[in-house]
């Protein structure tokens, strides 16, 4: 290999692990940029040309871009590589399927943190609005048990089935 294609390699796992990373933080749009830097470089039907594209794919559908994610997951059932053929179709499948009727009060709304650096979230851990409650005592509207009233037959299957299991667990134990 020539130095220009061993800078050229480098410079397209780099992009492609970036791309890896921001899509895992959730910088979506971040990782469509470093995936398409690095699909740019890679022989697209290799096998690490296939994995890069299926990354495209779901960064495409995190963004909201489902008609290139589509489109993508097409051309990659015909992929030299199986795993990503088969793969492909599997996520196709997904991204095809019927959209659900979704009640408002059943989803949490993710923001995109694409705008946020790290630099500003680190100096923002620990710091929130939290206000500290206080515990007030429960009041007490319960009378003190009369102790004659309490019916005993069931205390005593309770005491009974106790020493039971503890029989039981005590013969595991000395034959185990």
């Amino acid at each position: 290999m020539s130095p220009e294609s061993d800078d050229q390699q480098l410079e397209m796992m780099v992009a492609y692990a970036r791309g890896r990373d921001a899509f895992e933080h959730g910088y979506y749009r971040e990782s469509v940029e470093w995936l398409l830097k690095a699909i740019a470089v890679v022989n697209r039907n290799s096998q690490i040309g296939g994995e890069m594209q299926m990354w495209l794919v779901n960064a495409y559908e995190a963004v909201g871009q489902r008609q290139e994610a589509i489109a993508l997951c097409r051309q990659l059932q015909l992929h030299a590589y199986g795993e990503t053929r088969k793969q492909s179709k599997r996520l196709l499948y997904i991204l095809e399927a019927p959209k659900l009727e979704k009640k408002s009060e059943w989803l949490t709304q993710i923001p995109d943190l694409s705008h946020v650096n790290e630099q500003d979230l680190s100096e923002r851990m620990g710091v929130g609005t939290f206000t500290k409650s206080v515990a007030k005592p429960k009041k007490q509207d319960s009378e003190p048990v009369d102790l004659s009233q309490v019916d005993m037959k069931e205390s005593n299957l309770v005491g009974v089935a106790l020493v039971i299991l503890l029989s039981i667990l005590g013969g595991f134990i000395c034959w185990g």
